[in-house]
């Protein structure tokens, strides 16, 4: 019988561009199911007594080797409810744009353990080709969020998303 986590998780990730405005994310599957895969932005939950953005930063650095000093404003927030490792999770990620120099990481990766067995790959994805993609995207509707973002048609207040 699937446990169920009434009290969401709070998180906080990234939207990543790079000088050509690639975003970055990561192709994780559920290591009890790999069948179930998607690509999501960088991020993670909250360590007690962290900040969003410094929560934000840290899972960056930890899942890609990329160190930021500053984020930008938050885009979006979004709640959402999975089924993973065999147990239903709540959570509530609040997102951040930043941009980076470069693509390379400043620093090795280091990955948690539950990261590591749900790492495929991680990824610089042009707009064009996100919008080709047919792997399941978290959220759905980020090749739309890019675009409006890319072309300044983004809301100037943080959106509140579900799914």
């Amino acid at each position: 019988m699937p446990t169920r986590t009434t009290t969401p998780r709070i998180g906080a990730r990234v939207l990543l561009l790079d000088p050509t405005d690639r975003v970055l994310l990561i192709h994780a599957l559920d290591p009890t199911d790999p069948d179930h895969h998607w690509w999501e932005l960088p991020g993670g939950g909250l360590d007690h007594g962290e900040d969003l953005h410094t929560a934000a930063r840290r899972e960056l650095a930890e899942e890609t080797g990329i160190l930021l000093t500053h984020l930008g404003r938050k885009l979006w927030t979004r709640e959402t409810r999975f089924h993973y490792k065999g147990r239903d999770h709540h959570r509530i990620e609040h997102v951040f744009l930043a941009r980076t120099p470069t693509t390379t990481p400043q620093t090795t990766p280091t990955p948690t353990a539950n990261e590591k067995t749900g790492l495929i790959e991680r990824r610089w994805w042009p707009l064009q080709e996100l919008r080709h993609c047919h792997d399941k995207l978290l959220p759905p509707t980020l090749p739309t969020l890019l675009h409006d973002l890319l072309t300044h048609q983004f809301s100037p207040e943080p959106l509140t998303l579900a799914d």
